[in-house]
């Protein structure tokens, strides 16, 4: 993100990062927190809010930096409280952030990529193909700028209570940008959240799932679908690059038995990977690592020839890894009546 003077962002800077552009100005050390205080814990947007930084200083931020924070381009509202966010990241690129209240609960999947290389059949961001990966200042963007102000006549929207990196792109893509924003999201002088409240969702990038692993304690997510070698390539082309063998070994080695949480996404597609042969498969992929499995209704896509499997057939094969000792859950399915599907409304426009 940069502004069309040139002017570079601030948010997505570490506290050094900060502290940098502070002494660089030839302002005092502190600075740099007071930065990200504003930033980060009361999410300012103009230079002028800063009231505890001196005139003379806040001038000489404004001259040669802007904060980052960009409005939302637009937004679509689901009957059942979903909301789609589109924001333009430049060059004619917009990516999506979808914010997803659920009673206690306010969620954001948030993008870190604008298109994505993985290509998976199933996925409407995957066919726009990959165009650019996103800076840490447009990443926290998303998490900084929703929900946004309630317009008038409006109820204002939770404040978000998790995170998912789980919209547009592969997150474990961008780990360079990814992993400054897990730091601003996580440590004291930033936005403070516990990293229980964080997930990353993955294909099984390797090895910068084990990069992520040991260097954050967020949960993981990983896109799993079929157990099925030959499968999951035609459905998930990364599949030849990251075997999914490959990345449940990676997996065995670290503890999820605790407070941080593995999961396995599975999308069900009606007479693909909806029967027991497929749980059973399933179930010796998992072995004994301790994770949980998250069944997930598809939302059909144009041009894409799979289809949701019967509700039924998904109480089935739920029930069927229960009864094995595997935690399996059906996933709520939202916001259907707004082009949910990651990637659908942000190529609907460019």
């Amino acid at each position: 993100m940069q502004s069309s003077d040139n002017k570079l962002p601030l948010i997505g800077l570490t506290h050094d990062g900060l502290t940098k552009v502070a002494l660089s100005g030839g302002m005092p050390k502190f600075v740099g927190r007071q930065l990200a205080e504003w930033l980060y814990k009361k999410k300012v947007s103009d230079f002028d809010e800063m009231i505890n930084i001196s005139k003379k200083n806040r001038e000489w931020l404004a001259a040669n930096y802007v904060t980052g924070r960009e409005k939302p381009a637009s937004r679509m509202k689901s009957v059942d409280g979903t909301v789609k966010y589109l924001f333009n990241v430049g060059s004619g690129r917009n990516i999506e952030s979808v914010y997803i209240p659920d009673r206690d609960r306010a969620t954001l999947c948030v993008s870190s990529q604008a298109g994505c290389k993985m290509n998976c059949y199933f996925c409407a961001t995957g066919r726009l193909g990959f165009k650019a990966n996103l800076t840490a200042a447009q990443i926290i963007n998303q998490i900084l700028s929703i929900p946004p102000v309630a317009a008038k006549g409006e109820t204002a929207a939770q404040e978000l209570t998790n995170v998912v990196f789980m919209g547009m792109g592969e997150p474990l893509d961008n780990l360079d940008a990814l992993l400054p924003v897990i730091e601003i999201m996580t440590a004291q002088w930033g936005m403070a959240w516990s990293p229980k409240r964080i997930t990353v969702s993955t294909v099984g990038k390797l090895p910068q799932l084990k990069d992520l692993l040991d260097k954050t304690q967020v949960h993981v997510a990983v896109s799993v679908h079929t157990a099925d070698p030959s499968e999951r390539e035609q459905l998930m082309p990364a599949q030849k690059a990251f075997p999914i063998q490959s990345v449940m070994r990676v997996l065995a080695g670290y503890d999820f038995s605790h407070q941080r949480r593995l999961s396995l996404e599975y999308i069900m597609w009606r007479g693909v990977n909806d029967d027991i042969a497929h749980a059973d498969q399933l179930i010796r992929l998992i072995g004994n690592i301790d994770c949980r499995v998250n069944l997930i209704r598809f939302h059909a896509i144009p041009d894409v020839e799979l289809h949701p499997c019967s509700e039924e057939r998904m109480l089935m094969f739920r029930n069927y890894l229960n009864s094995k000792g595997i935690t399996a859950t059906i996933r709520s399915s939202r916001g259907e009546d707004i082009m949910a599907a990651c990637g659908m409304l942000a190529g609907k426009n460019g």
